[in-house]
């Protein structure tokens, strides 16, 4: 940028030195004198013919000689015509200035990808040109929002790019921070043509830590041409890196927040799977709904929780279980909006639930992928908490075997101590299916294990199961955790899960998903018909 602004101070120089002078009548300016001989000799000597020759080139010569006046002062030279920002050329060449100074200081930088959700609305309501004029209100507060150092440029289409300079506080927690404090300012409505404007952001962000900068210091010019080379190739990676992570964000929905340090989610075709092109108008007409699964105590056989399962009612294929709507969800990209829509069913189920009076434990909610790599998701949930007046720990989010490795990105090990903070619970999924490591458990902190299905299958006979699962359930039990077995197919074995010490069961033995007026109404036959069962007398 500093080059850029020299450049054109000694264009405007050069500019004025060429051209000083005012500019005025081209026949009263002093060049002109000397034509006035020339034109009187001709007169005398050959005749008018020749004066009006003479006189006519005078005219040509002072014509192309004048004075042009000076192009007045403007720090918007060679900057975007809109926003008046730096055009996204200069991204990467300030980023990579930036990951030389970064490596000469010792110090971490970053860079952010801001992007305008749902641009086309605006559009829509907006001329061309208030649009621009939009667009550059939104680049100067971001401006506002960052030290001096940091630049603000426009990237490509309703996109920014901010690039921060070095500094030795700068982390994931700090990036967090700075993402939510530009949605924020950005936020606020704004008045163009005397229409009222309220726009949100989606931004992906990558943070360069001190060991992955490029070396500034070179002792000769080619090597420094090299270094400096190296410096725009690292730029153009970080920067594309941030542009993924912005993409991420984007799909997951609007004001989302992704970093680059994130696990990849696989994308799939959409035409990949054969639900996938009627998933989202599916979810939008509310023909997926929430099943509630009861989850039965064995200690006292009253109900200590439910779990929210996903049911869809599809018109020519009758109703479609979990294992046929996750992949079609997935397939669909439409992860965060299936997460509100059973987020706001559970928050809805529990608030009924109380207001009924009655107590039948936390709710269950599958945890899904995408929904780690979100760190304001701690954020959503404590918004929607207090839309329902409900307390956070009167939900359990379940975290599958699949999720487990992703345990260490940063931005997921953020976001699950932004949860617990919050104080919802944590259930471990699929125990017993796959490898888990004590300190999987410590970094979880999980107040429940599921027992996977495959071990209570057959658990009535099978004693490989038996002591497997006897085994689970002590280490539960000395570690101060609860245990839920999954998919109980019978009474059996469900009489076989409450002698091996499992604290909870759920599954066709007990009842089927149903619709939350069903689950009502079941519960209180399942409680009268405890109410009835004979009592074993104490003196």
């Amino acid at each position: 940028m500093g080059n850029d602004g020299g450049k054109r101070a000694a264009r405007k120089s050069e500019l004025r030195a060429r051209y000083n002078g005012k500019p005025g009548p081209v026949l009263l300016r002093r060049e002109m004198i000397a034509f006035l001989p020339a034109c009187g000799l001709a007169l005398l000597w050959v005749g008018p013919e020749a004066m009006v020759l003479i006189g006519l080139t005078a005219i040509l010569v002072g014509w192309m000689t004048r004075p042009l006046p000076v192009p007045p002062e403007s720090d918007e030279e060679g900057c975007d015509p809109a926003t008046g920002l730096l055009p996204p050329s200069a991204a990467i060449a300030e980023m990579a200035a930036s990951l030389q100074d970064a490596q000469r200081r010792n110090r971490p930088t970053g860079c952010l990808i801001l992007g305008l959700d749902a641009p086309d609305q605006a559009l829509r309501r907006l001329h061309p040109k208030e649009f621009d004029l939009l667009l550059r209100r939104i680049g100067e507060r971001l401006q506002a929002q960052l030290r001096s150092g940091d630049v603000v440029t426009r990237w490509d289409g309703t996109r920014f790019a901010v690039l921060l300079r070095p500094t030795p506080r700068l982390g994931l927690e700090g990036m967090i921070q700075l993402c939510g404090r530009l949605q924020e300012a950005v936020s606020e409505p704004y008045v163009i043509a005397e229409q009222t404007q309220q726009i949100t952001m989606h931004i992906g962000f990558h943070l360069v830590g001190r060991s992955a900068a490029t070396p500034a210091y070179r002792d000769d010019a080619a090597t420094q041409a090299k270094a400096d080379a190296r410096a725009n190739t690292e730029a153009e990676a970080a920067l594309s890196r941030a542009e993924t992570a912005a993409n991420r964000a984007m799909q997951s929905g609007p004001g989302a927040i992704r970093s680059s340090r994130s696990d990849k989610i696989a994308t799939k075709d959409p035409g990949a799977h054969p639900l996938s092109a009627s998933v989202g108008e599916a979810l939008e007409a509310g023909h997926i709904k929430a099943f509630f699964l009861p989850q039965i105590s064995t200690d006292t056989g009253g109900i200590s929780g439910f779990q929210a399962i996903p049911r869809w009612l599809h018109a020519q294929r009758g109703i479609l279980t979990e294992r046929e709507i996750l992949p079609a969800i997935e397939a669909a990209g439409l992860g965060a909006r299936f997460s509100e829509v059973m987020l706001y069913a559970a928050c809805g189920a529990l608030r009924d639930i109380a207001r009924d009076g009655s107590d039948f434990g936390p709710a269950s909610l599958p945890f899904l992928p995408g929904q780690m790599s979100d760190p304001k998701l701690a954020e959503r949930l404590a918004w929607e908490f207090d839309r329902f007046e409900i307390a956070p720990n009167r939900l359990r989010l379940i975290v599958p075997q699949a999720m487990v490795a992703r345990l260490d990105d940063p931005v997921c090990s953020h976001t699950l101590h932004a949860i617990k903070r919050l104080g919802c619970l944590i259930e471990l999924a699929g125990f017993g299916s796959g490898p888990v490591s004590a300190e999987t458990i410590r970094q979880l902190g999980p107040q429940r294990l599921r027992i996977h299905r495959s071990l209570t299958a057959e658990i009535d006979h099978n004693t490989e199961h038996q002591r497997l699962t006897a085994a689970i359930v002590s280490m539960a039990e000395g570690l101060g955790l609860e245990t839920l077995a999954e998919g109980v197919p019978g009474i059996a074995e469900h009489a076989m899960l409450c002698q091996l010490g499992c604290s909870a069961v759920q599954g066709p033995a007990i009842a089927a998903p149903m619709p939350i007026s069903e689950f009502l109404e079941w519960a209180e036959r399942h409680r009268t018909k405890l109410d009835a069962t004979p009592q074993i007398g104490r003196r």
